[in-house]
């Protein structure tokens, strides 16, 4: 009785210490613009804003991808990132699978996780011409 006693306390100090850190984590607000071309291997650049407690910061976008890709759009992105505690923990290295067309106007929406476990979870438009069927891997810094 005595080890199923200590083994439910431990238990539940775990499952406390979870949700303690979690509930300590934060959100913030993204906007992100970037062009993306490509004929097999494609690039991304671009640039947006991380904000945070009140504060904007600006970010920087980079990326490339390797599949069926043809063609080049202009992207914008809205929404919010999770599981931050501080502005930093956007930065890194979101990879995807990616299928989509855009013949002038298309809507895009995505959910990402970087190794620092920010999730990404981002809805706008594509302009241009491009159809692709990819692997991608998007950088965001802050500048």
């Amino acid at each position: 009785m005595k080890f199923l006693r200590t083994i439910t306390l431990a238990l539940a100090a775990i499952v406390t210490a979870g949700f303690a850190s979690s509930a300590r984590a934060d959100e913030g607000y993204v906007h992100i613009s970037f062009l993306k071309a490509g004929w097999v291997i494609g690039g991304t650049v671009g640039s947006g804003t991380l904000t945070f407690h009140g504060r904007t910061y600006r970010l920087s976008v980079g990326g490339l991808s390797y599949g069926l890709t043809f063609g080049g759009s202009q992207t914008y992105l809205q929404g919010r990132v999770r599981n931050i505690f501080q502005p930093s923990d956007i930065e890194g290295v979101y990879g995807a699978g990616s299928a989509g067309a855009a013949i002038i106007k298309g809507p895009q929406a995505v959910v990402l996780t970087n190794q620092k476990g920010a999730v990404l979870e981002l809805a706008g438009g594509q302009t241009g011409l491009i159809v692709n069927l990819d692997l991608s891997g998007m950088a965001l810094t802050l500048k």
